[in-house]
């Protein structure tokens, strides 16, 4: 079964669960994959999917932020409970030590010293972890190594 197939299946359940945060995010997530896939033009593969699925909880997060320093803390938690519902179906995120070890390996392997290089270790990281990393972490973390 495929990602969004899942997801699909998911929603059924809510709806018979009479789960309405559940419901109503994955119905949103759905809209959001056929968005992407006529955009694109054809079905989307995996990786396009959980490409989809980690913008979702980016801008969720960015939401969440914002709704804290506007003193709301109701909406925040309510973008918080989504996050969590939409990273059931994303693989796993390394912990900062784990990525912290991963950049360092990258860096070595690229022999990179200076902060005009961040965005090639970039690069290298996210093509290789996409999914698997936060880019902001790595972004930090690079520069901390990069001087």
């Amino acid at each position: 079964m495929s990602l969004a197939e899942r997801i699909q299946t998911d929603l059924v359940q809510a709806m018979r669960d009479g789960d309405a945060l559940r419901r109503d995010t994955l119905r949103m997530v759905l809209s959001s994959l056929k968005n992407r896939r006529i955009e694109a033009g054809e079905e989307l593969d995996e990786t396009q999917v959980q490409a989809v699925l980690s913008g979702a909880v980016k801008s969720r997060k960015d939401s969440a932020e914002q709704f804290d320093q506007a003193q709301r803390p109701e909406l925040a938690e309510k973008e918080r409970s989504e996050i969590a519902l939409i990273e059931i179906y994303l693989p796993a995120q390394l912990s900062e030590d784990e990525t912290r070890a991963l950049v360092v390996a990258k860096v070595a392997e690229l022999e990179l010293t200076t902060k005009s290089q961040l965005g090639q270790l970039m690069k290298a990281v996210m093509a290789e972890h996409r999914g698997e990393v936060d880019g902001k972490t790595v972004q930090r973390l690079a520069a901390e190594l990069l001087h």
